[in-house]
């Protein structure tokens, strides 16, 4: 049987609370922004520590109407790395800003905090921060040097829901935090699903209308450049019963980590995932040269591995005319190097222990 991210293996020990939440929806007769979405605001608001959260219909779309809310528009220049898959990209993208990339830090792959200062001047409107594979990046020091420069701060949280650094949980330190609810995520919908999270009452109001058309109240649009962006009552519903479980599912992701981690540190050929406190390991990424090898080798074995990026955003083929001379080095590096193994709540020590043994195989052979 294939050893990949099983989400039945995920969702099936929940059946029973999940079935009777999609009821709770169907019996109220109310699909859209409801009692579900505003509950589940009000939760995961207090989760994050902060007063303000609005879901929305997916990731990109929170970024993108984060954005809109700090005031980036068209021509504006937005702060961003190149290897986390272009979504923060598509979303520069959507409102005619310019993204401008830095490079990353060798180890942890999240952005390069010598190369953010670098790149910090009065020219800059917004820098989003992602926290990659689920370990977060200081966004204290990112939002000191921000402020330095006027400069909004958002984080993206796609990959790093429940993660904490100096006791301030991920998309709390920023201007504005922004999550997916993916499936696959660490609190995943069975759909999809979104959500902006801020302390700043202002932002909150402002991310409330432009998820809505910019309505002030029903038909009323005080806020402009609004879209049609809203998580509905199913999903919110099933994120209330997973939200219990978050930092239960975080834990045992972290002891798969470090089970990696511990097993692999030592061998030859290849560079292990960081491992910090703040670490909630969304992904388990390793950097290996042969690469396409040990990927043919874990197939063999019937076990699924993944590249997460193999291809930086300026390097995409709709970005080329408006990158050109663009080259980061460790971005460069990474993208030929990195590959995921499988990592999720449901995955037994046993089989951790099965990919370890399939990869110091094949190592052993190189």
């Amino acid at each position: 049987m294939l050893l990949i991210n099983d989400l039945q293996r995920h969702s099936v020990p929940l059946r029973e609370k999940l079935d009777r939440a999609i009821a709770r929806v169907m019996d109220s007769g109310w699909y859209v922004i409801g009692s579900e979405v505003e509950k589940f605001e009000s939760e995961f608001a207090d989760y994050c520590g902060v007063g303000y959260c609005s879901g929305v219909g997916n990731g990109t779309d929170a970024l993108e109407i984060s954005l809109r809310a700090v005031g980036v528009v068209s021509g504006d220049k937005v702060i961003t790395v190149a290897n986390a898959g272009m979504y923060s990209t598509v979303a520069i993208n959507l409102v005619g800003a310019e993204p401008v990339y830095v490079d990353v830090d060798d180890v942890t792959m999240n952005v390069d905090l010598s190369c953010l200062k670098e790149s910090l001047n009065s020219g800059i409107k917004a820098i989003i921060i992602t926290h990659l594979y689920g370990r977060m990046v200081d966004v204290l020091k990112v939002k000191e040097l921000a402020d330095q420069f006027g400069v909004s701060v958002i984080e993206d949280c796609a990959q790093s829901h429940g993660a904490v650094l100096a006791e301030r949980r991920a998309g709390s330190v920023g201007d504005i935090g922004c999550f997916s609810f993916y499936p696959t995520k660490n609190l995943g919908a069975l759909g999809d699903g979104g959500a902006i999270i801020t302390k700043n009452t202002e932002l909150g109001g402002r991310v409330a209308a432009l998820r809505q058309y910019g309505w002030e109240k029903k038909y009323m649009a005080a806020v402009s450049l609004g879209v049609n962006s809203r998580l509905d009552e199913l999903q919110a519903a099933v994120l209330r019963e997973k939200l219990p479980y978050l930092d239960e599912w975080n834990e045992r992701r972290r002891r798969i980590a470090r089970i990696y981690s511990e097993r692999l540190g030592a061998a030859r050929g290849i560079q292990v995932d960081a491992i910090d406190s703040s670490y909630v390991a969304h992904l388990y990424v390793i950097r290996v040269k042969n690469r396409a090898g040990l990927q043919a080798a874990l197939a063999a074995n019937d076990i699924a591995s993944d590249v997460h990026f193999p291809l930086p955003d300026y390097r995409q083929p709709c970005m080329l005319d408006k990158c050109t001379g663009v080259k980061l080095d460790v971005t460069e590096l990474c993208s030929q190097e990195v590959m995921t193994l499988p990592c999720f709540p449901e995955l037994t020590d046993g089989e951790v222990n099965r990919v370890i043994d399939t990869i110091l195989m094949f190592l052993d052979k190189e």
